[in-house]
């Protein structure tokens, strides 16, 4: 994966600032006053910043903003940045004017003078998630990132703090990788291989196959990639940094690499954006990273099923029955609702496998989800209240939009099979909320669990707070402080 923009914590005098090249960002507050690094600046450019402050534009500015001027005289950078910010900021202020910065500051070296801010290790975090690109299938060659430079009073400390908040930096950027990546290149094999990678971290990683999953009887994630060339795997990350033999919080991701809607096939427009189906898949996978390079005290372990949905001579056909490993019967009314597909078998799998203190499922599954929450929020849908509230609450503290939604037996009864045990659709009412039933009848009686929906929050068409458009890395950051408030030994 591309290297993260260069982010450390360093003492830098002040008086130094008139001296420093690249790019310079400075704070001030909304009332106008400056630190020490302000007044240094002021003082370089004969007043320059002064008048800003008394200018009516400054008055409007709003905390987290960014004013910039380029090639500021008395000082020896291209560009200096004023942003506007309280002394006293939320995490989640300051991490939105860290973002604010790396837009300002487009990939190149930047020092910002940061005082004794006690939120610098939030700020650095908004600075590493918004300096993202993904490029590499651009021709030109691509420009390293500049280094960027805080300033503080502070240094051990901060840096302390901002360490298990790179490491969620990380695990956010390897989602957004694996979600951007198209499908000719991210192939299940390909997904496989750098999951395989990580076990240089610390993650034991096995990779079923083919075989090993027929033998297992995960046959409806088969019926899913068995019109495709690409083989069938799932994939099991295993991260034992908690107390051994306490059972593991379980994390399942849809990981479809593709997505044509099999012989349900999907309309052309927009069908390439279904290369972002395995978004479920890929925030597993950098949460299970992220986890190992913060070395969370914690048993989780992560498993996605990665296969790709094609249509083709040996294509699921609509109106087929597949038994799945639980022994259920499905009749496959549409092949486009191949997620839940996939999910149920290693929900199953995960649950005989490791016998989970909770099981957490991600899909991109539904774009009824979309229709009822937009793009602000992922439908969470459990039959626990103690877990579904730790997660809500781990989700607002990280800025991640999450809205509970409804379960309930009249939902399940719209999935009533003539021939079979199930359908896998129960029709256009409640769409969601019936795939959600489906995958319910696969949690064993007394498992925590919760399902999320994330379709309308894996990729996006415009610029997030933290993110450009496309790949948000959505969850990530939520479910790694899920595992620190309710999972990690004391």
């Amino acid at each position: 994966m591309p290297a993260l923009t260069p982010i450390r914590f360093a003492e830098i005098d002040p008086k130094s600032v008139p001296s420093l090249a690249g790019q310079l960002a400075i704070v001030v507050t909304p009332e106008g006053t400056m630190d020490q690094a302000g007044r240094v600046v002021n003082r370089a450019t004969k007043g320059a910043l002064a008048r800003l402050i008394e200018a009516e534009s400054f008055q409007k500015a709003k905390a987290g903003q960014v004013i910039t001027l380029a090639w500021p005289s008395g000082l020896q950078v291209d560009a200096l940045h004023i942003l506007v910010l309280p002394r006293k900021t939320t995490p989640l202020e300051a991490r939105k004017a860290g973002a604010a910065l790396a837009i300002a500051a487009a990939g190149k070296l930047m020092t910002v003078m940061a005082g004794n801010m006690p939120k610098a290790a939030e700020l650095a975090l908004g600075i590493a998630l918004r300096a993202y690109t993904f490029e590499d299938h651009k021709t030109a060659d691509a420009e390293a990132p500049g280094e960027v430079v805080l300033g503080h009073s502070k240094v051990p400390e901060m840096t302390e703090a901002f360490t298990p908040l790179l490491a969620v930096a990380e695990g956010v950027h390897m989602t957004r990788d694996l979600v951007n990546e198209p499908a000719n290149v991210l192939t299940t094999t390909e997904f496989a291989n750098r999951l395989a990678e990580m076990e240089a971290l610390g993650l034991e990683v096995e990779v079923l196959e083919e075989d090993k999953l027929e033998e297992l009887g995960m046959r409806t994630l088969l019926s899913v990639g068995q019109g495709s060339a690409s083989p069938s795997k799932v994939v099991v990350m295993t991260w034992n940094g908690g107390t051994e033999g306490d059972a593991p919080l379980a994390l399942v991701g849809k990981g479809v690499v593709f997505d044509t809607g099999g012989i349900s096939l999907k309309p052309a427009g927009g069908m390439e954006d279904m290369t972002m189906d395995m978004g479920g898949a890929g925030v597993v996978s950098g949460t299970m990273r992220a986890l190992a390079l913060r070395k969370a005290k914690a048993n989780v372990v992560g498993l996605v099923g990665l296969v790709e949905n094609m249509p083709s001579s040996t294509a699921t056909r609509p109106g087929d029955v597949v038994k799945s490993m639980k022994g259920d019967t499905v009749e496959i009314i549409n092949t486009d609702a191949e997620g839940r597909l996939v999910l149920c078998d290693v929900l199953w799998y995960a649950q005989e496998r490791f016998k989970p203190a909770g099981v957490i499922d991600l899909a991109t599954l539904t774009g009824a989800i979309i229709i009822g929450l937009g793009h602000e929020n992922a439908g969470v849908f459990s039959n626990n209240d103690d877990l579904c509230n730790a997660f809500l609450k781990a989700a607002s503290a990280e800025g991640e939009g999450a809205w509970r939604m409804p379960l309930g037996k009249a939902y399940d009864d719209q999935l009533k099979s003539r021939i079979a045990d199930m359908k896998n659709v129960g029709g256009r009412p409640a769409g969601s909320i019936t795939a959600a039933q489906f995958l319910q009848r696969f949690i064993k009686e007394g498992t925590p669990w919760i399902h999320l929906d994330i379709a309308g929050v894996a990729s996006v068409k415009a610029a997030t707070d933290y993110a450009p458009k496309g790949a948000t890395g959505w969850g990530v950051a939520a479910l790694s402080r899920l595992v620190a408030d309710k999972f990690e030994a004391e």
